[in-house]
């Protein structure tokens, strides 16, 4: 239809009188609407007064409830008598009523309506809420077990690159940490402490109902845009219907589904920057030179041409005035960028969802790059009026390619090195003839492809035998079936830029493929109060895992690198593959009596293939019970103040695997011998016993808990007690020689842990434009072995104490440093007969006149005693701030910074806060830098406690009215920033970090924590 050249609309009731040049036409709303005329103008100046009365559910009024029209700032407040009046545009408008203790409610007015009466629902009914449990769903007021829910607004308004990070600090007793902010790389979480000596402490993790746990695949295969919920079961009754995986926690991930109606199109971007959160400055070459000089004093050694520097390579830019920054010249500014398109849409009985995103992060140190892309489609089709099919599907690929500085090596750099040769190459030692140090940049200059993808096909068919046969209404069968591909490829190769001259090249390709089938029989039924939920489970597992690695050394030159293996003189190839099977039973009973008392009843028996022949299948039963005391009759006349009162209370049995393939067999290895000149193919016995009587870790645990919520929710949250015993641990016992093994694994140990979460929200200020909640969230546990190998002995070697923790510093009691009197007194005499003067003066404990191994005690624990988080979210009109702040209490660790300096405090350049004693300086916190000056090994342990501004987002939601002028149905921007500021009193990067010393493995994945500010928009078409 052509638009009119020039038109006026009045609208009256629904009619548009439209002046069309120099004649009317009298035309419906709508038929104005289509022909582009603007309603919103007129809607703006001609009013019609509304009036209405807020109940609740029993009909009583509600004084206070904020009443707005929707995209607009009008508004007013219900009276005492829950009356209202308002002026509102004489057009279709939406009312939107809110009130503290009530659900949300919108009411659409259609023109000309002058009257709109509502009735609120209690904000209790939040506790029919539903929630994804073990293979199912119930209602949040029936669940009797410890089941937390990831607030959906950290999943929604928080910019991570892991859904982890959105849980870090915001659930009790979840413990997410980010010990390596290293591009791409996921953090390590922990549910309620560690139940286990030797074995992995990571919980269970489930996506849609498909493992992703023990598929070789990593939670940072999930697009944290896809996300539509995290629910983590703690206690045991919620954790043992996972039998065997069950023991540390599981986290259920549930992702976006398509919905009913016209497409949906959602495109969510971010950007922003990262630096590192905290710089730890080196010395200034001024103070370097200071410590040289005093190096070769302490230690009688002599400077480079008489000094003030070490060594050759530093001379010629110590002359010439030159010195270099090297943790700016591997350091750099982080880029990060993040684009999601999600569509979804659907018929009654077709719904899709897809999601496409990419990810791309510069780390701030040079060659940490990574990039992500992702590919979910997850489809619901109702194939008939009793089946149900669905996908979710995704694709995901992680690429880390690239050569990377070193840290490490930066840090310990003078200033006065020399970065580069002559000819332009950088130097191999920058120090030389200091050899300790390599060039930081020297890996930059290759090309090694660090490729991971993960491509899992996971679908269902779901049977509701009611629509078959009335009589078997409630009666479901589900059947799942996911299978996972992760394939896994590392190509280096390191020539003569890194000064291998004669050339090294290896190809490293590892697959993995699972495969899960399951079966779910439920039964639903209600007869009068009485509520029955049965489910059946029998299920099985197979993970097929092979690696192949080839390796070629002494190439006639660099430019095919890993390309051509077979040109190296020297070429090796091995491989390796292993196959892993699981079958599980379980059966689940949910029984409730008017909403008031329930009870479940859960027994699961798993089969593993990795342990001995005599002990392959495990049963691990729990139960609980639920008292909703705010449904009993004598509590309504107190339904005012207590909104919510529930009792839970549980105790299960769980299990851990905790070991791999093969590991209770008695293997033998392959080798060659020549023998009259010929090879011979050998077999010999490896060195660990077989055991075919090896079976499960296992946790028993009980828990307690109250959920609650005071006046109509405006406080309300939740309080768990809970304790947990793991027996028959799986440890690697020592054996003697003669019997020609060295170890075996054995079903010994017991480790406890106890401890109490807290949550609470309270809605602190509810205005019409202003509102302000918060959310606090505490936990403690206590984690002690109660055994290690039945002889009730501890084993110092390992650090394993009874009645301690399982992570503690056992070391010396550090009381100062010996001073030059003291030492000339002979003070030291029979306590610490070769010490020197700014040696570590270490306490005597056992008071036998002399510091050795009988001197050390338990300073601490490497796990904090507490936790705890606070979230703040504020809003004004259309603007929402939050921020969150987390704490860690209690953790002690020792400090490499300052104990893996050791000889090399005069050989490199150290922290700048980190001081050493000196005749001068007579200090009694820092040692000397000689190279005795901490014989005995002390660790310097330091309190590792912190409180983190963890992030901070504001945003603004644009008003429907304005956006949908431009066709847009959602708008909103937001900045952002994470890791802002952090107090401790930690000497290091940081205290959550890892720190690698010298030596170590891995010591090349040294990087800092860091901060980042985003800027972002989430839109709507």
């Amino acid at each position: 239809m052509r638009k009119p050249l020039f038109s006026v609309p009045i609208h009256l009731r629904g009619v548009a009188l439209i002046m069309l040049g120099g004649g009317l036409l009298l035309s419906p709303a709508a038929e104005a609407k289509d022909r582009g005329v603007n309603l919103s103008a007129i809607n703006a100046v001609v009013n019609r007064n509304l009036e209405g009365k807020v109940t609740d559910t029993n009909g009583d009024p509600i004084p206070g409830v904020n009443i707005r029209v929707e995209g607009t700032t009008l508004g007013v407040i219900s009276d005492v008598n829950g009356d209202f009046k308002l002026s509102v545009p004489d057009g279709r408008v939406t009312l939107v009523f809110t009130s503290v203790g009530y659900l949300e409610q919108k009411v659409v007015v259609n023109p000309g309506q002058t009257v709109v009466n509502v009735s609120l629902e209690d904000d209790s009914k939040l506790m029919s809420e539903v929630v994804v449990v073990g293979y199912g769903t119930q209602k949040r007021s029936d669940i009797t077990g410890s089941v937390a829910s990831v607030p959906k607004e950290r999943l929604s308004n928080l910019p991570v690159n892991n859904v982890m990070q959105a849980v870090q600090g915001a659930v009790a007793n979840v413990s997410v940490s980010q010990a390596s902010s290293i591009p791409g790389d996921a953090p390590s979480t922990q549910i309620r402490g560690r139940n286990s000596i030797n074995a992995s402490s990571e919980p269970y993790v489930v996506v849609d109902g498909i493992p992703l746990s023990r598929t070789d695949g990593s939670i940072n295969d999930i697009n944290p845009n896809d996300v539509a919920s995290i629910e983590i079961l703690k206690d045991p009754s919620a954790v043992a219907i996972y039998g065997v995986n069950g023991s540390n926690g599981v986290i259920l991930i549930t992702t976006k589904r398509g919905t009913t109606g016209k497409p949906t199109v959602r495109y969510n971007t971010y950007g922003g920057v990262e630096e590192a959160a905290h710089i730890l400055e080196p010395a200034s070459p001024e103070e370097l030179l200071r410590r040289y000089a005093e190096y070769s004093r302490i230690t009688n050694t002599s400077l480079y041409n008489g000094g003030p520097v070490r060594n050759q390579f530093e001379w010629d830019n110590y002359q010439n005035g030159v010195t270099t920054d090297w943790l700016d010249a591997v350091m750099q500014t982080g880029v990060v960028q993040n684009h999601n398109v999600g569509i979804s849409g659907g018929t009654e009985n077709a719904k899709y969802f897809v999601s496409l995103d990419y990810l791309d992060q510069k780390g701030i140190v040079q060659g940490y790059n990574y990039k992500r892309y992702s590919f979910r489609t997850n489809t619901d089709v109702k194939a008939t009026k009793y089946l149900s099919i669905g996908t979710s599907t995704f694709i995901v690929s992680h690429n880390r390619d690239g050569g990377r500085a070193n840290l490490l090596q930066a840090a310990a750099m003078s200033p006065y090195a020399r970065m580069y040769n002559e000819d332009g190459s950088l130097t191999q030692y920058p120090m030389y003839s200091e050899q300790l140090w390599a060039n930081p940049l020297l890996n930059t200059t290759t090309n090694p492809i660090r490729r991971q993808w993960n491509i899992s096909l996971n679908g269902y068919a779901d049977v509701n035998f009611g629509n078959i046969w009335r009589p078997l209404a409630g009666l479901n069968y589900k059947f799942n079936a996911g299978y996972s591909f992760v394939p896994v490829r590392n190509n280096e190769y390191y020539g003569k830029s890194v000064y291998n001259m004669s050339g090294t090249g290896t190809i490293t390709n590892n697959e993995s493929q699972t495969y899960t089938l399951e079966n779910i029989v439920t039964y639903n039924k209600d007869f009068g109060k009485h509520h029955f939920d049965l489910t059946g489970l029998y299920a099985a597992k197979e993970k097929y895992w092979q690696q192949a690695v080839a390796t070629g050394q002494v190439f006639p030159n660099d430019d095919l690198e890993w390309g051509n293996l077979e040109s190296a003189s020297t070429q090796t190839v091995s491989s390796q593959a292993d196959k892993y099977r699981s079958l599980s039973q379980m059966g689940r009973l949910n029984y409730g009596f008017d909403s008031r008392y329930m009870f479940t009843l859960t027994v699961r028996r798993d089969g593993s293939s990795v342990f001995g022949k005599n002990n392959k299948y495990g049963t691990f039963p729990s139960a609980a019970l639920a008292w909703n005391i705010t449904n009993e009759s004598f509590m309504q006349k107190y339904s005012d103040v207590l909104t919510n009162l529930k009792l839970r209370v549980s105790y299960g049995i769980s299990g851990n695997e905790a070991i791999g393939v093969y590991q209770t067999l008695a293997l033998m290895s392959s080798g060659s011998l020549a023998m009259d000149g010929r090879p011979y193919t050998t077999l010999k016995v490896q060195s660990r016993m077989g055991n075919d009587d090896l079976q499960w870790e296992k946790t028993k645990g009980f828990n307690t808990g109250l959920d609650f919520g005071l006046y109509r929710n405006r406080i309300s949250g939740t309080i768990d007690f809970y304790k947990t015993n793991t027996f028959d641990m799986l440890l690697l016992q020592r054996i003697p020689q003669i019997t020609g093994y060295n170890d075996v694994w054995s079903n010994i140990g017991k480790v406890a842990n106890t401890g109490i979460e807290l949550t609470v929200t309270s809605k602190n200020i509810v205005k019409p434009d202003f509102s302000w909640s918060s959310t606090v969230v505490f936990s403690t546990n206590k984690n002690k072995i109660v055994d290690v190998y039945g002889d009730g002995k501890d084993d110092i070697g390992n650090r394993w104490f009874i009645g301690h923790p399982v992570g503690v510093i056992y070391d010396y009691t550090k009381v100062g440093i010996w001073q030059e009197d003291e030492i000339e007194q002979g003070l030291n005499k029979g306590w610490d007969d070769t010490a020197l003067p700014g040696d570590l003066k270490l306490a005597d404990l056992n008071k036998d006149g002399k510091v050795d191994d009988n001197d050390r005690s338990i300073l601490g624990q490497t796990a904090p005693k507490w936790t705890g988080g606070l979230t703040n979210t504020l809003t004004y009109k259309n603007f929402n701030l939050n921020i969150f702040i987390q704490t860690v209490q209690g953790a002690l660790r020792n400090n490499p910074q300052i104990g893996g300096a050791s000889d090399e405090m005069g050989r490199r350049s150290t922290p700048a806060a980190l001081g050493y004693w000196t005749p001068e300086n007579r200090s009694n916190e820092w040692r000397s830098l000689g190279n005795h000056s901490n014989s005995h090994g002390y660790g310097f342990p330091e309190d590792a406690s912190y409180t983190r501004l963890k992030d901070i987002t504001l945003s603004y939601n644009f008003g429907q009215n304005a956006l949908n002028k431009i066709g847009i149905g959602g708008l909103q921007l937001y900045v952002s920033g994470r890791n802002l500021y952090t107090w401790t009193n930690w000497l290091g990067w940081d205290p959550e970090a890892r720190d690698i010393t010298r030596g170590s493995a891995n010591d090349n994945l040294n990087y800092p924590m860091v901060r980042t500010y985003v800027l972002g928009a989430n839109i709507t078409f």
